[in-house]
């Protein structure tokens, strides 16, 4: 009997093992710029599944976007952590960081292309249905992702979690085909009315399928705790904006992958 028992827990240790959140460190590149990613998918999941694409903030490719992609891989995606700023090169500084993200927003074609070679890296794992990406992205990325979607990608949404609104070319609205959501720290400084009018203008113009949700109390870079939590710095942490943000990102992939 004691045998039988050791057997059998000896087999469910072994499944849970087998069946868990695996990783990867992915190299690619986009011209002669070699670039870092980081994938994650769980082996719980059988066959090709949605795969999801993830842009950082302004610090480059940290645990956060790890973290972010590790919680999609546990909901049944495949996620691929991008690189914009190239493999090695991660600002430790706000000044820094301000600089490198500062040199694509002003080149959004650059941008765009960092972002679209992240997405075929995305789209050539053999876990994930090329018929079914989306991408989701923070501060600097939610710019880089509605970039993405204003480049005419063939994706079925993008999430712009507290990202840049701002077009240099708001006519490019009329080339987005994915969905767009748009999850907003209401208070958030770094996008004034003028310019949240000025996406919503061009999503309309463009005949986008699009949503904005605001969340009330919630500043700038509401998801990343090692922002704090004093709103007067116009960034901080915000548990309720962070868990409802994340609960509509979930909704959202529920429609546009069903």
């Amino acid at each position: 009997m004691t045998r039988h028992l050791l057997a059998i827990t000896t087999l469910l240790l072994a499944t849970s093992a087998g069946a868990a959140v695996r990783t990867q460190i992915l190299t690619y590149a986009q011209g002669e710029t070699r670039l870092e990613g980081y994938l994650a998918w769980d082996d719980a999941f059988v066959g090709k599944r949605p795969g999801v694409l993830i842009v950082h903030q302004w610090l480059g490719l940290t645990a956060n976007e790890r973290m972010r992609a590790e919680m999609l891989a546990r909901l049944g995606y495949v996620a691929l952590a991008v690189d914009v700023y190239g493999q090695g090169v991660r600002p430790t500084t706000p000044q820094e960081a301000g600089a490198l993200a500062g040199k694509y927003k002003g080149d959004r074609s650059l941008l765009r292309a960092r972002v679209t070679a992240g997405l075929d890296e995305l789209r050539r794992q053999p876990m994930a249905d090329p018929a079914h990406l989306a991408a989701i992205g923070y501060c600097f990325g939610g710019t880089a992702v509605l970039e993405l979607a204003r480049s005419g990608a063939d994706i079925a949404g993008v999430v712009s979690f507290h990202g840049g609104l701002d077009s240099p070319t708001p006519a490019d609205g009329k080339r987005i085909k994915a969905r767009v959501l748009v999850l907003h720290g209401a208070d958030d400084p770094f996008s004034s009315p003028d310019q949240v009018a000025a996406f919503e203008k061009e999503m309309r113009d463009g005949g986008v399928d699009w949503q904005l949700i605001a969340y009330g109390g919630a500043v700038h870079a509401f998801t990343q705790k090692e922002a704090g939590n004093d709103n007067s710095k116009g960034a901080a942490y915000n548990e309720r904006a962070d868990r409802r943000s994340w609960e509509a990102m979930k909704s959202f992939f529920a429609e546009i992958f069903k």
